[in-house]
């Protein structure tokens, strides 16, 4: 029997298979806004057979959007587009899950697709803020440092998205504490130089990410799971790394955080990946066995039997894909076929289904 398709219940909710998609920044929002492009792309994930199905990092405020293209719920008239995508996707017997995020230092930036560049205040731009004086790269903004009552504004605007998530049908929360966004400046050495009760030691450093757990969790109904999305390691000397993930892996179930989904990198220009298949699995195997918490695993995973293996090997609860769901939305179906395994087909596309 195939484990990758057995179900993963996490709280109240149940998922009907160890499959989900990545959040992945699609960049094609006006004003936060959802529309057309979100129904049909994540719809097509449900569709296809995956358990649990993300939006990519939702801002919780304009000025943590990565580009001005970016999601967005940081007002309440956000909720009726999102409803429509999180009625189709549930519809489809997959649970759909909202990654609340701030991008810090990385914000206000150009569409990938677009030359490199910071997007000026006359084009869209806004002032960036971070931990700490420090830009990500010559290409970034240099960012402004918060104060302290900035940085309780954003803890409060997280618990308020949350709160709007849930009003929008979403099942599932993530926090986005990875990938060099505001989470992660605050919590690495590389990039907090802060001297307060948000910088310095280790427990200053988590203590943002702590407390906006801590603020989700208190108004996330209590039989739905929270992620969160860690690097896990900076990939550069000095950095956060993998003991560190643990320590706050642990911290985090004890606050009622229920899956630590393990990704790596994007703090610094100056990381060294050495990426292959499956390269960052043993992170999330890591986090699993020593911090005593469920984990996803995710990274150039891209078969079936690759994604039965780290679940069957106890390395992960569940895995995450993102650009081979991209390649392929209908891949749980083609996985499922491929292991032996049950999964339901639309039934408007039976015709096709593989026997």
């Amino acid at each position: 029997m195939s484990v990758l398709f057995t179900p993963l219940t996490l709280r109240s909710l149940t998922l009907r298979n160890r499959i989900g998609v990545s959040p992945m920044c699609q960049y094609s929002s006006v004003d936060g806004f959802a529309n057309d492009w979100h129904l049909v792309h994540l719809g097509a994930y449900a569709t296809g057979g995956a358990g649990l199905v993300f939006t990519e990092a939702t801002a919780i405020s304009p000025e943590g959007r990565i580009s001005p293209h970016d999601l967005g719920i940081w007002r309440d008239a956000h909720i009726a587009e999102l409803q429509r995508l999180t009625t189709f996707v549930r519809a489809q017997g997959a649970a759909v899950g909202i990654q609340l995020a701030h991008a810090g230092r990385k914000a206000s930036m150009a569409r990938p697709w677009e030359p490199q560049a910071t997007v000026q205040q006359n084009d869209g731009g806004w002032d960036v803020v971070g931990p700490s004086a420090r830009p990500f790269s010559s290409v970034y903004a240099p960012p402004r440092a918060m104060s302290i009552a900035e940085i309780h504004e954003v803890i409060s605007r997280f618990r308020e998205s949350a709160a709007r998530a849930v009003v929008a049908g979403f099942q599932v929360c993530e926090l986005h504490a990875a990938h060099g966004y505001l989470l992660h400046q605050f919590l690495s050495p590389l990039s907090n130089e802060r001297d307060d009760a948000y910088g310095g030691s280790f427990e200053n450093r988590v203590r943002l990410t702590v407390e906006v757990s801590a603020a989700v969790r208190e108004v996330w109904p209590d039989g739905w799971p929270v992620f969160v999305r860690i690097s896990a390691t900076d990939w550069a000397d000095g950095g956060w790394d993998i003991d560190d993930s643990v320590r706050l892996s642990a911290l985090l179930q004890d606050i009622g955080i229920d899956v630590m989904d393990c990704s790596s990198g994007g703090l610094t220009p100056a990381q060294q990946i050495p990426v292959a298949p499956g390269y960052q699995v043993p992170f999330a195997r890591r986090v699993k066995h020593d911090a005593k918490i469920a984990t996803a695993a995710v990274g150039l995973i891209t078969t079936a039997e690759q994604a039965e293996q780290i679940v069957r090997d106890d390395d992960a609860d569940l895995v995450l894909l993102a650009r081979e769901m991209l390649r392929n939305p209908h891949w749980p179906l083609l996985a499922a076929h491929a292991l032996g395994a049950k999964a339901p087909w639309p039934v408007q596309y039976e015709r096709g289904a593989l026997r």
